[in-house]
């Protein structure tokens, strides 16, 4: 990941406006800060929700509150709570969807 040209910035994450993004069930609430390609969002998980999509995209994703299970595409999941991180890059087979039971808070870097 190649960060771009930024002067220092300070984001106020309860001051960025939310956009809602349904799932195939519940909704994910994204705050999101772009610059050229660099993407940093906070992300809310309501309980129930399920991604409508495989992502194929490389994300740095760390576990704010509540629980998350991300699920490869060859079957295989991951479930992590608060204090957890997953890594996964724009290359290979590591398509993954996430999915909570309970919710979960995210703080995304893509």
């Amino acid at each position: 990941m190649k960060i771009p040209e930024l002067a220092f910035t300070v984001t106020d994450w309860s001051a960025v406006a939310p956009t809602i993004h349904p799932g195939e069930t519940g909704e994910a609430t994204w705050r999101s800060f772009a610059i050229g390609d660099l993407r940093v969002r906070m992300v809310d998980y309501s309980p129930g929700y399920l991604a409508d999509h495989w992502c194929d995209r490389g994300h740095v994703l760390y576990v704010l509150g509540g629980e998350l299970v991300s699920e490869l595409r060859d079957g295989r999941t991951f479930t992590l709570t608060a204090g957890m991180s997953y890594q996964v890059s724009d290359l290979g087979d590591a398509a993954h969807r996430s999915s909570t039971a309970t919710g979960a808070r995210l703080f995304i870097v893509d």
